[in-house]
């Protein structure tokens, strides 16, 4: 917390304020949340830019319509370098290099394609705006016809965004670190087609949990509660809850039930199966092979994902919508 003297100088009066703008500069890159408002000065987005689904025509062509739409108020707007490719356009730019770049993200596809924009972003903490031209989007909650009213109240500071944690995962070998990964949804150990019943000894914050004798195991955030968790029989937890929780997939006992833990807690899983086909997946998207003595821990990761929300539904409509609750 920055605190100055009231009876200060003009000139230390000054220097006070350039701090405090320096801070509100840093906090989210460009305002400060309260609540989930956002808080900006207009005008202060400049640099938009665009992903799309891959091998999807209609979204490669609604970005297209985005682009000359951001032009025409004066906006800069990069474009991934696959989606450039195909528009034919020459200024293309290597995913990963973007959201370094640009102030504000639109997504135009579905929750996968917001998910692997997420892990690109880390820490960089640029508000994503996602248009679902997908079947099912949890996260990406905007319409094609919400997109430009939604993109007007955007650009011009009235909007809120809701904050997600991430995950980190890391993965052991021998006592060596071998991979690392940030994750939106979730992790998943899975054993192969043909494996039989795998053994993950778990613990919580160095004190023995149990040993899960299943399929698999997931481990998800509250944004990741209704992926693969939901379908396993795990509860759907409200995104802004500080939690992780540990489902089970296929357990030999019926009593290991899904558990909830602290978003704090640090989650250790020692693989104890023998010459298994067993795979640790990330966000469903990215993953690798692990063998018998690998150790995954999880913990909170530092990084956050700043999602622009609809103003035409909240957290509760989406879910009656995409689950069909109240329907017969």
């Amino acid at each position: 917390m920055l605190s100055f003297n009231v009876g200060c100088l003009p000139q230390d009066a000054k220097l006070a304020q350039e701090a405090i703008e320096s801070v509100y500069r840093m906090d989210l890159f460009f305002g400060s949340v309260i609540g989930s408002r956002q808080i900006i000065r207009e005008g202060t987005m400049k640099r938009i830019g665009i992903y799309v689904k891959r091998n999807h025509p209609a979204a490669a062509l609604e970005a297209q319509k985005l682009q000359g739409w951001l032009k025409a108020r004066g906006m800069e707007v990069l474009l991934e370098q696959s989606l450039a490719e195909d528009l034919s356009d020459a200024g293309g730019i290597a995913a990963e290099k973007v959201p370094a770049l640009v102030d504000l993200v639109v997504v135009l596809g579905g929750d996968g394609t917001l998910i692997s924009v997420a892990r690109l972003i880390g820490d960089r903490k640029i508000p994503i705006l996602g248009v679902n031209l997908g079947s099912l989007g949890f996260l990406t909650e905007i319409t094609l016809p919400e997109l430009y009213p939604a993109l007007e109240q955007v650009l011009s500071g009235d909007f809120e965004v809701s904050d997600r944690m991430m995950l980190e995962s890391l993965i052991f070998r021998q006592g060596k670190e071998i991979a690392r990964y940030s994750v939106l949804n979730d992790v998943v150990i899975n054993k192969g087609a043909l494996a039989r019943i795998i053994d993950m000894e778990a613990s919580v914050d160095n004190t023995y949990l149990t040993t899960y004798k299943a399929d698999g195991l997931i481990i998800s955030t509250p944004t990741g509660s209704t992926a693969y968790n939901m379908a396993a029989g795990g509860p759907i937890i409200y995104p802004g809850m500080n939690c992780l929780v540990l489902t089970p997939i296929c357990p030999h006992m019926l009593t290991n039930r899904p558990l909830i833990v602290s978003d704090e807690a640090m989650i250790r899983i020692e693989l104890k199966f023998k010459d298994e086909d067993v795979v640790f997946t990330a966000d469903g998207q990215i993953g690798m092979s692990l063998q018998q003595g690998d150790i995954v821990e999880l913990r909170k990761s530092r990084d956050r994902t700043l999602l622009v929300k609809s103003q035409a539904k909240d957290y509760f409509k989406v879910l009656r919508a995409k689950l069909r609750w109240g329907e017969r």
